[in-house]
């Protein structure tokens, strides 16, 4: 079946071999999260909140890091590619509970240290939400300045925490901030909060690490559960902020109005700023946090990472969280569908198609973009995952572990 594959695709002027190695060198960004339902470490966490919230309860959530790093190197074994992994501050690893303003770097050696031994590298994000000052959906915009320079403490703690894990581990370690802050009924005030987040973040930023270690990056939102009204930080604060601040603005494709795509965004961002980060999740009429599914605009955003040659410019993660179904099928099925997204971009003669419509030769474009899509990429993906060492029947083996672990929880 490859090779009857090989052979079609070569016809366009694609090469199947070339698309496999390059995809297996792109990294995608695993979420922590998705394995204990965004519940974090700390002792009495009643799970999320500050405008998300995670909706079922299928057994066998991971309860402690031990778990977690288990149910995280079994999923890893079932998933091709480079992976990372993107961290939550609540995630920090402690025998003594350790307020958020107060975390250090060595809370998070055991992750550095089990990560280093299977190759993995680290992203990392503050966690400014499920905790009693956050209470009220207000952090680093809060009117009460005891409560920002709390929030303010945590991110800077954050920051160094990065930089230390970027310069252990050897690349980059992005740290992405994103606040609940919003209002839940129509605000008398939409400016004074945001330049209190503005002055917050000019205070956070003030210590200068190397970019070789960590790169910093602020995350707009539409709205949340319980602040539908108005929401501090959005996507024009953000813009403006990163780019008279010199960081970068973080694309999640759950936080735009429903029409609105991610895809367009980020040759937009691309033509401006260094890097742009990407939460890639699903969102059903609002910011939901769905599996990732292979669909248009998870195919959409690969492709506009891979005919700009952006790979290293555009920094994947994943970002969803679904407690109805077995959450490490969760992760496996969203990193898969991101990673055939991206195989499938590899096998699109994209320079043929630009030329095409820079000569206005709008007929035959449209007409190769529909013959496109029916070419064997199954054939190829198949062949991709058994080239990586993935074995066929993935499910069967998540059952498997099912069983012998998650039940037993």
């Amino acid at each position: 079946m490859y090779e009857t594959a090989r052979k079609k695709y070569q016809a366009w002027g694609i090469d199947t071999e070339q698309a496999i190695k390059k995809c297996g060198d792109i990294p995608v960004s695993l979420h922590c999260w998705q394995g204990d339902d965004v519940m974090g470490f700390e002792q009495g966490s009643g799970g999320a909140s500050g405008g998300i919230q995670t909706t079922g309860n299928y057994p066998g959530r991971a309860r402690n890091g031990k778990e977690l790093m288990a149910d995280l190197e079994f999923a890893y074994s079932l998933i091709p590619g480079k992976k990372r992994l993107n961290l939550h501050a609540i995630y920090a690893i402690s025998d003594t509970p350790v307020e958020r303003d107060a975390i250090e770097p060595r809370h998070f050696d055991p992750w550095l240290e089990w990560a280093a031994r299977r190759g993995i590298d680290l992203d990392f994000n503050p966690t400014l939400f499920s905790h009693p000052r956050a209470s009220d959906g207000l952090t680093l915009s809060h009117p009460d300045k005891a409560v920002r320079d709390f929030w303010i403490r945590h991110v800077k703690a954050c920051r160094r925490i990065a930089a230390y894990l970027g310069e252990k581990q050897g690349t980059p370690c992005l740290n992405n901030i994103w606040i609940p802050d919003g209002l839940k009924n129509p605000p008398a005030d939409r400016l004074t909060p945001r330049i209190r987040l503005r002055d917050s973040l000019d205070e956070i930023f003030l210590v200068k690490y190397d970019k070789r270690h960590i790169i910093d990056a602020a995350e707009s939102k539409v709205f949340g559960i319980g602040l539908e009204s108005y929401t501090v930080g959005s996507s024009e604060f953000y813009l403006g902020y990163a780019a008279t601040r010199g960081i970068n603005v973080l694309l999640d494709s759950g936080h735009f109005h429903p029409t609105e795509l991610v895809s367009d965004k980020i040759p937009a961002m691309l033509a401006f700023f260094e890097k742009v980060p990407l939460h890639v999740t699903r969102a059903v009429r609002w910011d939901s946090d769905h599996v990732v599914l292979f669909e248009d605009e998870t195919k959409e955003i690969a492709c506009e990472i891979i005919r700009n040659k952006a790979e290293d410019r555009v920094l994947i993660g994943l970002d969803y969280f679904d407690a109805s179904i077995n959450r490490i099928a969760a992760w496996v099925t969203g990193t898969r569908n991101m990673q055939k997204a991206l195989l499938n971009a590899l096998l699109i003669p994209h320079d043929d198609l630009k030329a095409l419509q820079d000569a206005g030769n709008f007929t035959k474009l449209l007409v190769m973009q529909e013959e496109l899509k029916t070419l064997p990429l199954g054939a190829v993906w198949e062949e991709y995952l058994a080239r990586q060492g993935i074995a066929a029947g993935w499910y069967a083996a998540v059952e498997q572990y099912e069983r012998d672990v998650l039940q037993k929880r």
